[in-house]
């Protein structure tokens, strides 16, 4: 048994830390780039970066590989996961292949209230983007394309949508040029006003070039850097 799990596992504070903030802030880490794609995640580091036992990190973990987040490598470890060039073209082919018809659908089926729901959720997309808070607006700006998919109605879409925003979190999160936001909030915008509006045609046109500027904004050509101190880079300031 991992003696260290024995131990009460705290903040430097004394506030226990939670298995959901070891989660977002390794996804934070990645999100910004000090994460790398291909970065080793120590199960050692990690225990003294967060100051927990190796069971809690195990399940964070696994958490963190049910999103595509990290890869489990047998006899290797949890690595950062790193999508390849061709797999990036596949997410957003993907994304071209559906999301416009998703889009022309909420035309027809949104309620009223979905339709505020949505323009509020693109007011909190903006806030996150005047903060400076880049993976809160990645997550956001992601949320807001499952949150069409609810309001087409279609389950089996909401579901395929959840899986294509993690993807592309994560690609953007590697690959996204640096500073940038991942959707600019105007295109959302424009999205709401043309299905508000009737105009299925319009608000599938503005979704495809929605999306190609998303993917026109990655550099699939970085290369992965190395990590050589990881506590260091997750432990709180």
């Amino acid at each position: 048994m991992d003696r260290a799990a024995d131990l009460k596992e705290t903040h430097e504070n004394g506030d226990e830390i939670t298995e959901g903030e070891i989660v977002e802030r390794l996804f934070e880490a990645v999100m910004e780039r000090r994460l790398p794609p291909g970065t080793k995640l120590s199960e050692s580091a990690l225990c003294e970066a967060f100051g927990v036992g190796r069971m809690r990190i195990r399940r964070c973990l696994l958490l963190l590989a049910s999103r595509d987040v990290v890869e489990l490598r047998s006899n290797r470890g949890a690595f950062v996961a790193s999508p390849t060039a061709d797999q990036a073209r596949e997410v957003f082919e993907a994304r071209l292949a559906i999301e416009p018809a998703i889009a022309r659908m909420v035309t027809s089926r949104a309620t009223a209230a979905q339709i505020a729901a949505l323009e509020e959720h693109i007011h909190d997309e903006v806030r996150a983007q005047q903060t400076g808070s880049r993976h809160e607006a990645i997550r956001l700006s992601g949320q807001f394309h499952v949150r069409l998919a609810e309001a087409a109605g279609n389950g089996i879409l909401v579901k395929t949508m959840k899986e294509l925003v993690t993807l592309t979190s994560l690609i953007l999160g590697i690959y996204g040029a640096s500073g940038t936001t991942p959707c600019r909030d105007h295109d959302h915008v424009s999205l709401i006003d043309a299905i508000r509006g009737g105009d299925g045609d319009k608000a599938a046109l503005i979704m495809r070039e929605h999306l190609a500027d998303i993917e026109a904004s990655t550099d699939l050509s970085i290369a992965p850097s190395s990590v050589t101190n990881l506590a260091a880079i997750l432990r709180r300031p």
